[in-house]
């Protein structure tokens, strides 16, 4: 019986599998192995890592699309062949990537919902509607011990498509995922191998072996059984223009100090101020703010841009909440500024020698106190990922890892400068926010 969404207005949109298969390397490649390393291994008890595309067209074509698929992915894994394997570990219990010619590869189902438009997903501000789209929900990495790294589910919609991909976040970040997607469609449209080929020895960046102790690992997800239950969560993408982006950067750096707040610097306050209205925290509450920087050009030495693996870390700054409404914006970008420069190699390596000296495992949420934590990047060109039957209308990161606070950065559908803003909220929280007019001010449709 195919599964079924229901929507706030209680129409159900049916999502029906019609097909699980497997797909490798189309070549032999033997048995490869590599350990994951200290940038790796905090992330294995965060959830798969969920992307949605969703595409016009390509209806009439579906089985053809679907082959053609699965043909650029027999090509591109011979390179990116660690998603095509599992979680493992050596005898003395470090975890490492396996790939070998007899394992089943990643994970390919095709599905329908042939009643559902793709203004109906375009419209969607949550994801609980959209969870059938993607496979792997709720399923934290380390089950990638017994099943596929990376599943892909293809579902076929009254006229277009949607594409749903679950990453095992303990081997790969964004940077990793949408260079792995970019050259999955490189070949699908065309070409014979792919322009940059991963690299794909992590212990380059770090070779201590970190022995983990996940027993037993019902625990990694205790918030189920406890008796708190969290408050609801909303989401909602605001759209921020070129021209909103670029008011925003000039209010923050009304009084620069002597290097220019970026992009990134500036937005990230309009947020962070904007978000801490919305919760209504008391003066003396804390805030954190939180983002997971990619450490490829800070280490020492530095790693290229094609690493494949998780080289990113988690940069805090913190204050209290009445000290940063109290504050003009140059106040809370000083403070962004500051902790994103001083992470340098050095503050790497001593974070890095601090974990390994008493591992621990991280649950997904653990970004701080009333944060605010930014994932994804601007700098990914989502809309760029054409498989052949055209860009992306839409590009969504699914339910997984979603928590009170957390952001996600995407380049917009236009490709100028405009951002598109993905964030998670207590219900009453974005409520307010979106009636925050110093928020909504500069955010256009």
């Amino acid at each position: 019986m195919a599964p079924q969404v229901t929507t706030e207005e209680g129409k159900h949109l049916k999502v029906e599998i019609i097909n699980k298969t497997h797909v490798k390397p189309q070549k032999p490649l033997g048995r490869k192995e590599c350990q994951l390393v200290t940038f790796d291994l905090p992330y294995i008890a965060f959830y798969y890592n969920q992307k949605l595309l969703v595409y016009k067209g390509g209806v009439e074509e579906f089985e053809g699309i679907l082959e053609k698929l699965k043909d650029g992915l027999r090509v591109v894994l011979e390179e990116f062949y660690q998603l095509a394997g599992k979680l493992d570990k050596d005898d003395d219990g470090v975890f490492k990537v396996v790939y070998d010619d007899d394992m089943d590869g990643v994970e390919v189902v095709s599905a329908a919902a042939e009643d559902t438009m793709t203004a109906d997903l375009l419209q969607e501000e949550g994801t609980v509607n959209l969870k059938e789209y993607m496979p792997y929900n709720d399923v934290l990495n380390f089950e990638g011990l017994h099943r596929p790294l990376l599943s892909v589910q293809l579902t076929k919609l009254k006229d277009g498509l949607v594409m749903g991909c679950s990453f095992n976040h303990a081997i790969l970040d964004g940077t990793s995922t949408w260079h792995f997607m970019s050259s999955w469609a490189e070949i699908c449209t065309g070409s014979k191998s792919i322009s940059v080929p991963p690299f794909l020895d992590r212990t380059q960046a770090r070779n201590t072996r970190v022995k983990l102790d996940l027993t037993p690992p019902a625990q990694q997800n205790g918030d189920k059984a406890t008796a708190t239950k969290p408050a609801p969560l909303r989401e909602k993408i605001f759209k921020f223009s070129e021209t909103a982006i670029e008011k925003i950067k000039a209010t923050v750096n009304a009084n620069p100090p002597d290097k220019p707040f970026s992009t990134f610097q500036s937005l990230s306050t309009h947020i962070w101020h904007a978000v801490t209205r919305a919760r209504q925290l008391k003066p003396e509450d804390y805030t954190v703010f939180t983002v997971f920087a990619d450490c490829r050009k800070r280490v020492d030495p530095p790693m290229p841009e094609s690493y494949f693996g998780n080289l990113i870390q988690a940069i805090f700054t913190v204050t209290a909440a009445g000290l940063l409404q109290a504050s003009p914006p140059e106040f809370a970008a000083s403070m962004i500024q500051k902790a994103i420069d001083t992470h340098d190699a050095k503050a790497i390596e001593a974070r890095n020698k601090e974990w390994e000296s008493n591992p621990i495992i991280f649950q997904y949420k653990d970004a701080g106190v009333n944060c605010v934590a930014v994932g994804s990047s601007p700098r990914f060109k989502v809309y760029d990922v054409d498989f052949g039957f055209g860009k992306p209308e839409s590009v969504r990161s699914g339910a997984n890892n979603r928590f009170d606070g957390m952001v996600y950065l995407y380049q917009a559908k236009d490709g100028g400068k405009g951002i598109d803003v993905e964030i998670s909220l207590e219900a009453g929280a974005m409520e307010n926010l979106e009636k925050d007019k110093d928020f909504l001010l500069l955010f256009q449709e």
